[in-house]
């Protein structure tokens, strides 16, 4: 038996209601009710990665893709218009950082009217330019660096509004258990997902996948195939290979791309969950329903991958498939990170009869998933906490920047340090992680107490003194998450097999 955590099945048709002038109005969304005074007549719209609503016309292909996976969309740019470039301008991040044109969010929107009549003539007369992208490095959580490609405003802009373009295609095809990069979807729905598929499935393995270095080893060739399964449009595919092909700029000079794409590029996300969709969703659906003797649960972010087999030989089985398919198609899993561990609530057991230790543990989004035991009842529990490695480069990071806040005032490093924590609050403050985010902020409380004892060659502040003043700006730990599997059921609704 095999299960797709997450995936959606067909919607749930509402019968329409008669409004009081005689006129049928849609219900609305899940409530079973008529829609709002005056908006009764309105289309709904389509909603995007940055959760903003997409142009009617967007609406139409949208259904048009529903109604039949096999249609190719011949006439696509004429949707990237005037309004939607607009819309895709107040999409973008305020503060970005520039790209080699040095043109900033805020100066480019001091003529925003003029700019984006002359971008939209470009783009539909054949003279728009893809320029390079500036590579910057950011450092990771394991110590190592990742390249990151700063587009140039405009750039930023055209993407923007071709991702809602594809968006609008691809989003019915797109499987359920695919949580990377997709509107309405997050990193917490993905963790809500494995949490449901170790509980309520028979999983006994669990093999955590990873593809080296992804956004570098992307085919052009291949991704422009995938694009061709439901675009016919040439104009709107030569612009997406412009970008492809445009390269980065470093040390001066211009490197040109022959494959992969520019991770922090705005159309990556989109193009790597397209890609991803044809070399794996497509294949492991296949796979687990004709190859698997017993249950296969699936859940991917971008090209982080969690999957949990009940049999031990199809865990092996598929990781060498696995391994051959990612070779079609120019990629190879991370020998380092790839791992196949026994997991579930048979593992401490079995793994105890051949004399091993307690079950290995997985990392999965920035959170590590163990094996572990209810304090009250002693029943199976999968345990949460915030990753070592996330949890050291976070608080190296907190200390290099109260290094450069040595001398600023103390309200406004107080003011800086409340929105770190609550921040860090927001994503890790989940059930059964209480310590860990407590131990987070009691380490950043020595941090900044130490650079303030720093500052002053006179007298050492006290810790009574000390606590006042962080009590009064930071915020007060507390769990800020739901039980993952009441979430995931609110979520789904009843429709994810995985009930």
């Amino acid at each position: 038996m095999s299960m797709n955590v997450g995936e959606k099945s067909d919607p749930v048709v509402v019968p329409e209601k008669i409004s009081n002038n005689g006129a049928k109005v849609p219900a609305e969304r899940l409530e079973e009710r008529t829609g709002p005074k005056g908006n009764g007549q309105r289309a709904a719209a389509v909603w995007t990665q940055s959760q903003v609503a997409a142009s009617p016309g967007l609406l139409t292909v949208r259904q048009a893709a529903q109604r039949n996976k096999e249609t190719r969309f011949s006439a696509l740019l004429h949707h990237v218009d005037i309004p939607l470039l607009h819309q895709s301008y107040f999409a973008l991040k305020r503060r970005s950082a520039a790209g080699i044109d040095g043109v900033t969010w805020e100066a480019y929107g001091s003529e925003l009217d003029a700019r984006l009549e002359n971008l939209n003539r470009r783009i539909h007369k054949g003279s728009y330019r893809a320029r390079p992208a500036r590579r910057v490095y950011i450092p990771k959580a394991d110590g190592s660096t990742r390249p990151l490609g700063i587009q140039c405003l405009e750039d930023k802009i055209v993407q923007q509004a071709v991702v809602f373009v594809l968006n609008a295609i691809y989003e019915p095809d797109f499987m359920g258990f695919s949580y990377g990069f997709r509107p309405g979807r997050g990193q917490h729905d993905a963790l809500d997902a494995v949490q449901a598929g170790l509980y309520r499935k028979k999983i006994n393995w669990v093999l955590d996948a990873d593809i080296r270095k992804f956004f570098d080893s992307m085919s052009h060739e291949w991704m422009m195939r995938f694009l061709e399964h439901r675009i016919a449009d040439k104009r709107l595919l030569r612009l997406i290979r412009k970008w492809l092909t445009a390269g980065v700029q470093e040390d001066g000079q211009v490197i040109r791309s022959v494959k992969g794409t520019p991770q922090g590029a705005v159309i990556s996300p989109v193009l790597a969950n397209i890609y991803l969709h044809y070399v794996f969703d497509l294949w492991v659906d296949t796979w687990r329903k004709r190859r698997a003797y017993g249950d296969v649960v699936v859940i991917r972010y971008a090209d982080d991958t969690v999957l949990g087999f009940q049999y031990e030989r199809d865990a092996y089985t598929f990781r060498q498939a696995l391994a051959g398919r990612l070779a079609k198609f120019g990629l190879d899993l991370h020998p380092d990170k790839t791992r196949l561990i026994q997991f579930g609530r048979f593992a401490s057991a079995k793994r105890r009869q051949r004399g091993l230790g307690k079950p290995e543990t997985f990392e999965f989004l920035g959170f590590t998933h163990y094996c572990t035991r209810s304090r009250q009842n002693g029943w199976f529990k999968i345990a949460r906490v915030t990753s070592r490695k996330r949890l050291r480069a976070q608080l190296r990071a907190v200390k290099d920047a109260l290094r450069r806040r040595i001398n600023r005032p103390i309200g406004e490093t107080g003011r800086w340090l409340r929105r770190v924590i609550q921040g860090h609050m927001n994503y890790f403050a989940v059930p059964g992680n209480g310590e860990r985010v407590s131990g987070f902020v009691f380490r950043v409380s020595r941090l900044w107490l130490k650079m303030l004892r720093r500052r002053s060659q006179r007298h050492r502040m006290p810790w009574s003194r000390f606590a006042a003043i962080r009590n009064f700006f930071f915020p007060k730990v507390r769990i800020l998450h739901p039980q993952p599997l009441h979430r995931f059921d609110a979520r789904t609704r009843g429709r994810s097999p995985v009930r």
